[in-house]
């Protein structure tokens, strides 16, 4: 055995393999709560973006992805070399930590794969799948690479430099989600029927299971992110559970007084936005600030997913009103929240630490949401001038499973297209958003 391997904690090795299949497991649970948000018509593509998005990022990041992330940093808290191209130098008893590389490397993979097709929710029913199949390794290397290793990576300008916290993923994953889903929709507009449409969830016992798979799995993402079996990873997993049920909470009672119907999908989203909000602050809150980052994200992205009626943006699943819009939360709040006990230096503004962290935790949001949202934007732009990223809109009317991949996911007809609705209904009424 090498001096390197004896370093290895078998205890943490084997909890961080468990997280990783876990988090893997989240893109799965992610097609199925898409797909039972869609019209039937097109169910069956929606979980394609999600499943073809495991294969196209992989090859990336084990080719260039892991290296410019948490290679080195090469240029100025930038992004990483290329040292570890192909995993070049890395074996089985290379360590990082307390874990082998190669574990912490595919550990930090399904990060990246369900960050990719997180942004499948904002177009569907209306991309090109040749188009997704190229944007997909383009943004992964572009934007997420880079954004990561500004957080995570050795030398990473908005960690060793700034000073912000993301324990999980609010400011890479969630926020640049949100932020490039967004960008994506405006690139492609809106869809045929959009605020004339119902376009309502055609399977809802499909959402609530998808929401239950990310539920089980966000325990290996954020309690996974403490790298190891310890105290931090049991505290991150409370907070998790606190938080989405607070965010669960919170989104029915907002449904119930506004709408008078405490509704399944409004349980699944307020679950989704509690999760989304704990995940960069899951390991740096109290369970109080847990529940408090919840609540709050479960009432504001109830409202959130209504935006898109207002300023006329079709982010078909609500990934920036939840997304975006709980990564946000949760990001800021640790300036309110962050206790020493947790962080083991930096204290929020309720725990006496001024405003500085939650000054620092505002430029990092900033940044990564605008470098997310102009990179997508132009990656979007190209790709839809050179080979077009529109379906035709006879493929859209008819639905994406048949045109595209000559399948339907329903022997008994095409269910759940949407019909029209009357025009002297309020917007609200039209078509309720769908998170």
């Amino acid at each position: 055995m090498t001096l390197a391997a004896s370093r290895i904690d078998t205890g943490d090795t084997a909890w961080l393999l468990a997280a990783t299949a876990l988090v893997l497991l989240m893109t799965p649970g992610l097609a199925l709560f898409y797909g039972g948000m869609v019209r039937a018509k097109s169910v069956l593509n929606m979980l394609m973006m999600s499943f073809v998005s495991i294969a196209l990022v992989t090859v990336v990041w084990l080719t260039a992805g892991y290296s410019l992330a948490f290679g080195p940093d090469a240029f100025g808290g930038l992004v990483g070399g290329l040292e570890h191209a192909g995993m070049a130098g890395i074996g089985p008893d290379s360590v990082q930590g307390s874990v082998p590389t190669l574990l912490f490397a595919t550990f930090q993979l399904t990060f990246a794969i369900i960050t990719a097709a997180l942004i499948s929710g904002a177009v569907a029913d209306r991309v090109k799948f040749g188009a997704w199949l190229v944007f997909v390794p383009v943004w992964a290397l572009l934007v997420y690479v880079p954004v990561a290793h500004w957080v995570w990576g050795p030398g990473g300008w908005i960690h060793d430099g700034l000073g912000a916290l993301d324990f999980a993923g609010g400011m890479p994953v969630e926020i640049a989600s949100g932020a490039s889903g967004l960008a994506l929709c405006l690139v492609l507009g809106p869809r045929l029927g959009f605020k004339k449409d119902a376009m309502r969830p055609h399977n809802l016992p499909m959402v609530v299971l998808g929401a239950g798979l990310l539920w089980f799995g966000w325990f290996g993402f954020n309690a996974g992110s403490a790298l190891g079996a310890n105290g931090l990873a049991a505290a991150a997993f409370l907070n998790t559970l606190a938080a989405g049920c607070t965010g669960l909470l919170g989104w029915l009672l907002v449904e119930q007084r506004r709408d008078g119907h405490p509704t399944t999908l409004g349980a699944a989203s307020g679950a989704v936005a509690g999760l989304v909000a704990i995940t960069p602050s899951c390991g740096v809150v109290s369970l109080l600030g847990a529940l408090v980052v919840g609540l709050a994200a479960g009432v504001v992205c109830s409202y959130a997913v209504g935006w898109k009626f207002r300023f006329d943006y079709d982010d078909s699943l609500d990934v920036v009103g939840v997304h975006l819009v709980g990564g946000i939360i949760g990001t800021l709040l640790i300036g309110v929240f962050a206790v020493h006990t947790m962080t083991g230096g930096a204290e929020g503004l309720l725990y006496g630490g001024g405003l500085g962290q939650l000054g620092r935790q505002l430029v990092g949001v900033l940044a990564v949401g605008l470098y997310a949202f102009g990179a997508t934007y132009g990656i979007g732009t190209a790709i839809d001038r050179f080979l077009g990223m529109r379906a035709d809109e006879e493929h859209e009317r008819t639905g994406l499973d048949l045109t595209v991949h000559a399948e339907s996911a329903y022997d008994h007809g095409v269910l759940g297209h949407g019909a029209p609705v009357s025009s002297s209904l309020p917007v609200a009424q039209k078509a309720k958003p769908q998170a």
